[in-house]
């Protein structure tokens, strides 16, 4: 599992340390992370709903990290 499936934030340093292909794959992972607990909160078995948020952010980072290499291209 990767970080950010276990509710640590990833750093922008973390992110940048990757490759394309890793950046895509943890994308993937936190994506599905995040349908996971919109799953429990609609079924009401999330308690802690921070999660969703520091999630969300992730995704952020992932893809600010990506639009920056695209744009050094």
């Amino acid at each position: 599992m990767s970080a950010a499936t276990l509710g640590n934030d990833m750093k922008a340093k973390d992110i940048r340390s990757k490759n394309d292909s890793e950046l895509l794959k943890e994308l993937l992972d936190v994506r599905k992370a995040q349908l996971s607990l919109r799953m429990q909160l609609a079924t009401q078995q999330l308690t802690n709903t921070s999660q969703i948020a520091r999630l969300r952010k992730d995704v952020a980072r992932i893809k600010t990290v990506q639009r920056e290499r695209a744009l050094v291209k």
